[in-house]
């Protein structure tokens, strides 16, 4: 796996990935910015990363997901580096079938285990989860 990065601005950057996709980045404040942060590229990697596993084990157990979306807030250490001290994850499943238990033993299986990017940092995410019927 290999991306390329450019400097586009002193605060403009570009990364392309080997299948020419783009990913654009910028470090204005947020009133002027276009892109995500690289820390807020980061949470969303964190996120869809976690989905795509939680998703497949869904369908597996053939329950019924009409939609999903995750809330992911990052807290910041002050000093540098500004790494992450903790990450907290809110899944929100839109469901007539899956149980909060069982959302909440899948998210776990995703988080814990399965999501690389989880994997990857020094810093293990909280999570808790709702289930929203029609």
């Amino acid at each position: 796996m290999r991306v390329i990065t450019n400097m586009l601005a002193p605060k403009e950057y570009e990364s392309k990935n080997e299948s020419g996709n783009i990913l654009n980045i910028d470090m204005y404040d947020s009133k002027d910015k276009d892109y995500f942060a690289p820390m807020e590229s980061l949470l969303a990697a964190l996120a869809s990363c976690a989905c795509v596993d939680l998703v497949e084990m869904i369908k597996k157990r053939r329950k019924e997901l009409i939609d999903l979306q995750v809330e992911t807030i990052g807290k910041r250490r002050e000093e540098h580096p500004k790494a992450y001290e903790s990450i907290h994850m809110i899944f929100t499943a839109t469901s007539n079938n899956l149980k909060e238990n069982e959302l909440l033993k899948l998210v776990e299986l995703a988080t814990g285990k399965y999501c690389s990017v989880s994997g990857t940092l020094n810093i293990k995410a909280t999570y808790e989860v709702i289930i929203k019927t029609l």
